[in-house]
């Protein structure tokens, strides 16, 4: 049998998560859709017993990590799943501009639990003295909106406390762009709603964890909280995921094209682009000036969300828990579209503002 060492993440995203290799077996797992089994078996209830769909995007996604994959019904239940395992009066620490369901589940810790928690930009290098007294450090890199970027690997291998874990949302750098596991992390987190599923057409979440023992931990809340994956998104996703490499080769090679443009507008005041991958934000003068360029494109969709094959923009200050951005920011997700026409598109929108 092909293990993971044996080959590529690339590689990988193609043959991880297969039928065994036997004459007369599917090529894909098939799409089984059945809450409950005859009994004598392995299964019994599809709440507490993983279908054939789980098991094989837990191992593709798993394998891409480099640890043992738990999937969950949304990003935000792998997120609670993870946080949930925090006792009363912990302290946590996490980045000032993380995802804000994430800062809200903090707020609601620290409401209702006694936890103590920090926000620290990304980027700060304080995170490493955090590391010596913090019962769990939640790394967002790149992050969300501002794509600053945490250095993960020293995170990771600054002094812990016994049983202080790091955890990396690892969903805009996807497991092509880094793989913290390898590097330290106990806990790596997935919105595979965005990049893994790739189409805009499922909600599903991941948390791949390096312990075996910690993987168990998280399947059993997955089964008491009843946060299950549907077997129709654990199909989706899995065939999602294998484009993933050449999903996100295009989209990252327009994103560079389109990041060197918009540096040179004269509408455009910052760009802010990490480097790799297919997220990009970038600053216009204002939120009325935001709003008319998210109104003007014809091929850039104007919706939230982001990951798929198509390009979609935004002025994030609209969202609750955004209010530290700058006013006029939008955070571009860059499809697989012509990079030219998405130029043509985004440049004749921008135009307007002059």
């Amino acid at each position: 049998m092909l293990r993971r060492d044996d080959v590529s993440a690339e590689t990988w995203a193609i043959v991880g998560g297969r039928p065994l290799d036997v004459p007369g077996a599917t090529l894909n797992t098939p799409l089984i859709a059945a809450s409950n089994f005859v009994l004598g078996g392995e299964r019994i209830y599809s709440r507490n017993e993983a279908t054939e769909a789980w098991e094989s995007l837990e191992a593709l996604i798993g394998g891409m990590e480099h640890g043992h994959g738990v999937a969950f019904a949304s990003g935000m239940a792998a997120c609670a799943a993870v946080l949930s395992q925090l006792p009363t009066g912990a302290h946590l620490v996490l980045g000032d501009d993380c995802y804000q369901g994430v800062a809200g589940l903090a707020d609601a810790g620290a409401r209702d639990h006694g936890w103590r928690v920090d926000r620290l930009p990304a980027s700060d290098p304080a995170w490493l003295g955090k590391a010596a007294e913090a019962d769990l450090l939640w790394v967002e890199s790149p992050s969300n909106p501002l794509l600053d970027v945490a250095d993960v690997a020293a995170i990771c291998a600054a002094p812990r406390r016994p049983g202080t874990r790091v955890v990396v949302d690892n969903t805009f750098a996807t497991p092509l762009g880094q793989q913290p596991l390898t590097l330290g992390a106990d806990i790596v987190v997935h919105s595979a709603t965005k990049f893994i599923g790739g189409h805009s057409d499922l909600l599903l979440g991941l948390a791949v964890a390096a312990d075996p023992a910690q993987a168990t931990l998280l399947r059993t809340a997955r089964q008491l909280n009843g946060a299950t994956p549907g077997t129709l998104e654990c199909f989706l996703a899995l065939r999602g995921a294998r484009t993933l490499p050449l999903r996100l080769r295009q989209a990252e090679a327009s994103a560079r094209v389109l990041v060197e443009r918009l540096g040179g507008h004269p509408a455009v005041g910052r760009v802010r682009y990490p480097g790799f991958g297919a997220i990009v934000s970038f600053e216009l003068a204002d939120a009325p000036a935001a709003d008319v360029a998210c109104r003007a494109t014809r091929i850039v969709r104007h919706a939230t969300s982001l990951g798929g094959v198509e390009t979609t923009m935004e002025r994030r200050g609209v969202h609750v828990g955004q209010e530290h951005i700058p006013a006029g920011l939008i955070r571009m997700s860059v499809g697989c579209e012509d990079a030219e026409d998405l130029w043509a598109d985004l440049g004749a929108a921008l135009d307007q503002l002059q």
